[in-house]
């Protein structure tokens, strides 16, 4: 069957408020000799697409200006050097931008095939939250069988897969969330301990649960305002990993003794800005290491919502009211 002209797309105009989130007609995209094009079944939302609709998060040079960092679908399209995915293949990416429309163009090396017996949504709402876990938790962190985390914003995309993934290695997960309600859901998934930051210390609350140790590693979306508290929260030779900065990314009078005295590391990264070559080794990661276990139930993305794409805007407003836990993703 011919491919159409045009498209369905979610246009962010000049970026603001979620409301500008608009449906809009427009020409497929063209794969490169490495890429894929994707008939787009779902696609997950994720925090990237909030600040790059707000105008805070640029696309690199060549992506596709259109929100959307990851997708499920259908192939229907082979750029000569994107072996070994043919026609009608069913992957999930983790594209350079795109995913919020009906087709999407992804390097060949960043698509990852279905876990057996997923569905699209399912499928869709893995590659962001796994590459990045994979990359920072597990990567830059350094997290092995035996030790401890403390994961932020344990309720959200991010947390979800860093407690199931730490807890399936064999590592003690530790997290904190915005209510007892959230903490109870990642106590479920097989957070060891839940700390309800807004009722509790939680550099205090790491001291006493590990009784006076610390953890291994933290993972912090948060950023400034968490500093001095992660570094308190780190045992000897603990590594701090920073993946975004949501309450600021400036420290002020930040003390940096017991980072020598503790022989800590602290170190971050972003996944957009990192090259194909450096992604498709992720992935290559990802299909040997963690696909096995999606494969075999042992663990899974959390779903909270699904919308179809024309509710793009309903989408990112519950994104950032920060009352779901897990995934929110689009229908196609």
């Amino acid at each position: 069957m011919p491919l159409p002209a045009e498209m369905l797309f979610i246009d962010h105009g000049k970026g603001g408020a979620p409301e500008v989130l608009t449906p809009t007609r427009g020409p497929l995209p063209t794969p490169r000799p490495d890429e894929v094009l994707i008939r787009v079944q779902a696609v997950g939302v994720n925090r990237p697409d909030v600040a790059q609709r707000e105008g805070s998060y640029p696309p690199p040079a060549g992506a596709s200006p259109i929100l959307g960092l990851e997708c499920a679908g259908v192939v229907v399209e082979a750029g000569p050097d994107a072996a070994p995915w043919q026609v009608g293949d069913r992957v999930c990416a983790l594209t350079n931008g795109g995913a919020y429309a009906e087709y999407c163009a992804a390097p060949a090396t960043q698509c990852l095939p279905w876990p057996d017996g997923y569905d699209a949504v399912r499928a869709a709402a893995l590659p962001e939250t796994f590459f990045t876990v994979w990359a920072n938790l597990f990567g830059h962190g350094r997290l092995k069988e035996g030790e401890s985390a403390l994961i932020h914003g344990g309720s959200s995309g991010i947390g979800t897969t860093a407690i199931m993934l730490g807890h399936a290695f064999g590592a003690r997960m530790i997290v904190t969330a915005g209510s007892d309600e959230k903490c109870a859901e990642c106590v479920k998934l097989g957070a060891a301990h839940a700390i309800n930051y807004r009722t509790q210390d939680f550099a205090e609350e790491v001291k006493r649960f590990t009784e006076g140790r610390g953890v291994d590693v933290v993972l912090d979306m948060v950023g400034a305002p968490y500093f001095a508290r992660n570094v308190k929260s780190l045992a000897m030779d603990g590594r701090l990993v920073f993946i975004a900065f949501l309450g600021g990314h400036v420290a002020e009078s930040a003390d940096l003794r017991p980072i020598m005295l503790k022989r800590l590391t602290v170190t971050g990264s972003t996944m957009r800005p990192r090259t194909t070559a450096q992604k498709a080794q992720l992935a290559a990661q990802l299909q040997a290491k963690v696909w096995p276990l999606l494969d075999a139930g042992t663990c899974a993305p959390v779903i909270h919502a699904v919308m179809p794409l024309d509710q793009a805007a309903a989408a990112h407003a519950l994104m950032e009211s920060s009352t779901h836990v897990g995934k929110i993703m689009l229908t196609v």
